[in-house]
């Protein structure tokens, strides 16, 4: 079976994580730096994730494969899960003292008020289809890079879970897309989109925690960068490596064929339940 034929069963799954205020306010490593960069992701996925599913959800009716139609469900189910768990985690970030309605006001406004009416449907599917791409890197990274090994355990747990996922469907939005549309340039442009809006959001989120971090002083934030960008380079694993294999213009997300990280994960996680 070539990658672009590789399909996956995308199976949600209902999960009980313990997220309450016991959790500490630096639970990445103990330190600020890398919590307020993980942070920022529990703000940005919840309003993210919901914006893949109108994407690909707005070309439902016209995917007439039904392994893909089953997987396009599943994908909506998985999304939908992630969102409502990391919406979860906003209480815990209120109950550390950290103030987030404001910058969700600003995020929600900003990238789905006003960017996303700009973009025709096509190119929203495009930015969807990229930004899949990066979040299933970011996943593998955590199963192979021990990324979150630092990690409070029950934060772990909900990180690992959306990661398996992410992996499980990573090629939904793509294939759809590829049906929709497979032009090239269209791809590149939802790239490119997809990428400025993402770290410009990722490091504004993370100023925005940081500025709430009155008892650690600028160069111990610089020093903890400094040892986050050695031990995991964030620049070169995730957006240089990702824009690389994007624009092949023969890409397809299971060229690399990661599942059984997923799936390793997944089966103990239904072990253990």
């Amino acid at each position: 079976m070539t990658a672009t034929a590789t399909r996956h069963a995308v199976h949600p799954r209902v999960m009980d994580f313990e997220l309450d205020e016991t959790i500490p306010r630096h639970w990445h490593a103990g330190l600020a730096m890398p919590t307020a960069i993980s942070n920022t992701l529990h703000l940005l996925f919840p309003l993210g994730e919901r914006f893949f599913v109108r994407s690909v959800k707005h070309y439902f009716q016209q995917i007439e494969d039904p392994e893909l139609r089953a997987q396009v469900k599943g994908f909506f189910g998985q999304e939908g899960r992630h969102a409502r768990e990391h919406e979860r985690f906003f209480e815990v970030l209120e109950a550390q003292g950290y103030e987030v309605r404001r910058f969700l006001r600003f995020y929600d406004k900003l990238a789905y008020g006003f960017l996303e009416r700009l973009f025709s449907p096509q190119l929203r599917l495009s930015v969807t289809v990229a930004l899949e791409h990066y979040t299933a890197i970011m996943a593998e990274n955590a199963f192979v890079h021990g990324l979150l090994d630092e990690v409070d355990p029950r934060v772990r747990a909900l990180l690992l879970w959306h990661a398996a996922e992410e992996i499980e469907h990573k090629a939904v939005a793509f294939d759809v897309l590829k049906q929709v549309n497979p032009s090239y340039w269209l791809r590149a442009r939802g790239m490119a989109l997809a990428t400025l809006a993402f770290v410009a959001f990722w490091i504004s989120g993370t100023i925005m925690f940081l500025r709430q971090e009155p008892d650690v002083n600028g160069r111990e934030l610089l020093r903890q960068l400094g040892q986050m960008r050695r031990r995991h380079p964030i620049v070169r694993r995730v957006f240089l490596r990702g824009i690389r294999e994007y624009l092949r213009r023969d890409f397809h997300p299971w060229d690399n064929d990661n599942h059984q990280l997923a799936a390793r994960y997944l089966e103990g996680v239904a072990a253990r339940a």
